[in-house]
C-alpha cells in the first residue's frame, strides 16, 4: 500500500479544475519589454467588477518602462504606464503593497535592493531604498512579499535557485522603516526550499511569492529554456508563515510543496492572492512571446478532499495543447 503522502501527491498531480472562459489567459505584453516579473493589488476598479495591480517589469537600460498598472476583469484587460520618478533599479523581479500604508510598496531588484515607492495617480516616487540583508552568493531574487499580523510586519523573499544543483534559499525578516521611509530589517532566517515542479535543469524553485489571508504560503516555479522557451511552471502551496505579537517571524514549510496548478508554455513570474478573496492574479514573462495574466481560485489551503472531488479539463493556448490544472 502506498504511503499516505505519496497518495496524496497522486490525488494532487491527478485532480483538477479547469480553467473558465471568463478567467483564461489576456495578453498585457507584447515582447520581452513588457512581460509580467512581479504583481502588487493596488485596489478595486469599475465599481468592483475589476481589480487593479501593480506590474514591475525587468528592463535594464535607461528610459525603458519600469512599472505599469493593469485593469484585469473577466473578459478584459488595460493596461497603462506608470512614471518612475527617482534613481531607475536595474531589473525589478517583485513589488508588494505596504499593509497599513495607503499608495505605498516595495519593489525589488533581482541583485537585492528594495525601492520604497510612495504611487499617486500615473506617477511612482521613489521614497528611499535599502540593500536586503544576508544577501547569499550567486543569490538572483525574483520574490518578495509582506505579512502584517499583531501590529508587526514582516518580509519573505527568496533566491530564485536553479535546477537541480540550485534549490531556493527562502529568507524572513522582521521589517520597519525609518522616519525618512527607508525599508529596515532585522533578524534573518533562512529555509530551503525545491520545486514539486517544474523540475528540469531550467528551474527557478520560486519566481513570486504570496501570503493568503490565514498566512499560506503561496509560491510559483517557472523553468526556462531561452528567450523563445519553451516554458514551464508551477502554483505550489509551501506552507505557513506567521508573525508574533513580540514580532518573530514563524515559516514552516510543508515536506512535500502541493501543486495546485501546472502550466505548461508559460513562464510564471507572478502570483497575487487578492486580499479576502480565494482568487489569485498569475502573470508571465514569456520573454520574446511577452506577457499575459489570468485569475484562478489558487489562494486557499489544499487539501486531498478538495482535489478528489474537483472536476478536470485541459485548456489550450493557440493552437497547440496546453493543459492546465489547478485546485478549487
Amino acid at each position: 500500500m502506498a504511503c499516505p503522502a505519496a497518495a496524496a501527491a497522486l490525488l494532487m498531480l491527478f485532480a483538477a479544475v479547469p480553467a473558465g472562459a471568463g478567467s483564461s489567459w489576456q495578453k498585457v505584453g507584447d515582447d520581452a519589454r513588457s512581460g509580467v516579473s512581479g504583481l502588487a493589488h493596488e485596489g478595486p476598479a469599475d465599481g468592483g467588477a475589476a481589480v487593479r495591480v501593480l506590474v514591475v517589469h525587468d528592463n535594464k537600460r535607461s528610459g525603458q518602462q519600469r512599472l505599469s498598472r493593469i485593469t484585469h476583469r473577466k473578459g478584459s484587460v488595460r493596461v497603462a504606464p506608470i512614471t518612475w520618478d527617482g534613481p531607475q533599479p536595474v531589473d525589478l523581479e517583485a513589488i508588494e503593497a505596504v499593509p497599513g500604508r495607503a499608495g505605498e510598496y516595495l519593489a525589488l531588484a533581482s541583485r537585492g535592493i528594495v525601492h520604497h515607492l510612495k504611487v499617486t495617480g500615473s506617477m511612482a516616487r521613489v521614497v528611499d531604498y535599502s540593500p536586503l540583508p544576508a544577501v547569499g552568493e550567486g543569490d538572483d531574487f525574483e520574490s518578495f512579499a509582506l505579512v502584517a499580523a499583531n501590529g508587526r510586519l514582516a518580509a519573505v523573499w527568496a533566491d530564485r535557485g536553479a535546477g537541480t544543483k540550485r534549490p531556493s534559499t527562502l529568507y524572513t525578516a522582521p521589517l520597519m522603516f525609518t522616519p525618512r521611509g527607508q525599508p529596515q530589517f532585522a533578524t534573518v532566517t533562512r529555509r530551503t526550499y525545491r520545486a514539486a515542479y517544474p523540475t528540469d535543469e531550467g528551474t527557478r524553485h520560486i519566481s513570486d511569492i504570496s501570503v493568503t489571508d490565514s498566512g499560506r504560503l503561496i509560491v510559483s516555479s517557472a523553468s526556462d529554456a531561452g528567450d523563445d522557451g519553451p516554458f514551464d511552471s508551477a502554483v505550489s502551496d509551501a506552507g505557513r508563515v506567521s508573525v508574533t505579537a513580540a514580532g518573530h517571524v514563524h515559516i514552516t514549510l510543508d515536506a512535500a510543496p502541493s501543486v495546485l496548478g501546472t502550466f505548461p508554455q508559460y513562464k510564471i513570474e507572478g502570483v497575487e492572492c487578492l486580499p479576502g478573496t480565494t482568487e489569485a492574479l498569475v502573470g508571465t514573462d514569456d520573454e520574446n512571446l511577452g506577457g499575459y495574466v489570468r485569475s484562478m481560485p489558487l489562494c486557499r489551503a489544499w487539501s486531498p478532499a478538495t482535489a478528489a472531488n474537483a472536476p478536470t479539463g485541459p485548456t489550450r493556448r493557440s493552437s497547440s495543447a496546453t493543459s492546465v490544472r489547478s485546485s478549487a
